[in-house]
């Protein structure tokens, strides 16, 4: 079992102030367990305006990255920072592959009205009507990018219901952590009144691995929603667990809580109340020979 780690660059890009090109460094690193090769890449944030001048054509070779998310989402924008080149990415040998990358993220944000509301909403449209009615004529989707992504998966893998379960007791004994990285796919502050998160963590011990992908929204003073989707992966199966369980609450339903813990979705949403659970087996479907 060995870790394989580089740091290499993109392609040039120019800087902000046009003084000349910027390398922006791409770290990659693999990870070798068994039959499976754990890897990740991960890169800077998505720029903010189009490279080509706004020419860019959808599906064209030379469309830059920022151009090719707007054609494919049609969302009216995106979080503040996307890592579109931030991947987490786990292959077995024979072909089964599990993906984590914020491009199949975003699709499942919906594009419709949103009836949530910042708390101080209301306060906002009566001091400044103007502006209000210009935002009323923005084309409605959700501002807070909730999504259920929970990973993408080839044909190697059958998905079905199970009546297993992840063993989280033993996901808590003690082991030597024999890889580990935390990416974080995309981020928005929702104007200062929250944050909309979406990260991906691995754990690699000798008797497995673990994958826990979650997005976290805070909306201060409002709401508190996770979606939390786990993998588990025992040595010498020939499936990976899959649990997936959204939470939620209202801040108000939350006034036993200390509000510091709100900050810190470790420390929260096992707090929150369970809306819905998902469980589910991936099994590797071998190719035939």
């Amino acid at each position: 079992m060995a870790s394989v780690r580089a740091v290499q660059g993109p392609p040039q890009v120019m800087g902000a102030d046009d003084l000349g090109p910027i390398r922006l460094p791409v770290d990659r690193e693999t990870h070798q367990f068994d039959d499976w090769t754990i890897g990740y890449t991960k890169s800077h944030i998505l720029k903010s305006v189009c490279i080509n001048g706004n020419a860019c054509v959808a599906g064209q070779p030379d469309c830059c990255d920022l151009c090719m998310y707007n054609f494919t989402l049609a969302l009216p924008h995106l979080p503040d920072m996307v890592f579109h080149r931030n991947v987490l990415r786990i292959t077995h040998s024979s072909g089964a592959q599990l993906e984590f990358n914020p491009l199949d993220a975003l699709k499942l944000v919906r594009n419709e009205k949103l009836d949530l509301k910042v708390a101080c909403s209301e306060k906002w449209r009566e001091s400044r009507p103007e502006a209000a009615s210009t935002a009323d004529k923005v084309k409605p989707f959700d501002w807070t990018f909730t999504t259920e992504y929970s990973g993408t998966v080839n044909e190697h893998f059958r998905v079905e219901p199970t009546e297993q379960r992840i063993d989280m007791f033993k996901l808590m004994r003690k082991e030597e952590i024999l890889f580990y990285h935390n990416l974080t796919l995309f981020e928005d502050e929702l104007h200062d009144h929250g944050i909309s998160l979406l990260s991906v963590k691995v754990r690699v011990m000798p008797s497995g691995f673990y994958i826990l992908l979650r997005f976290f929204l805070r909306i201060d003073n409002v709401l508190l929603r996770s979606n939390d989707t786990r993998f588990h992966y025992e040595k010498g199966n020939d499936y990976v667990l899959k649990e997936f369980t959204h939470r939620e609450a209202e801040v108000v339903q939350l006034k036993n809580i200390p509000p510091a813990l709100f900050t810190n979705p470790d420390h929260i949403v096992d707090k929150l109340p369970v809306v819905r659970k998902v469980n589910e087996k991936l099994t590797i479907v071998q190719s035939p020979q």
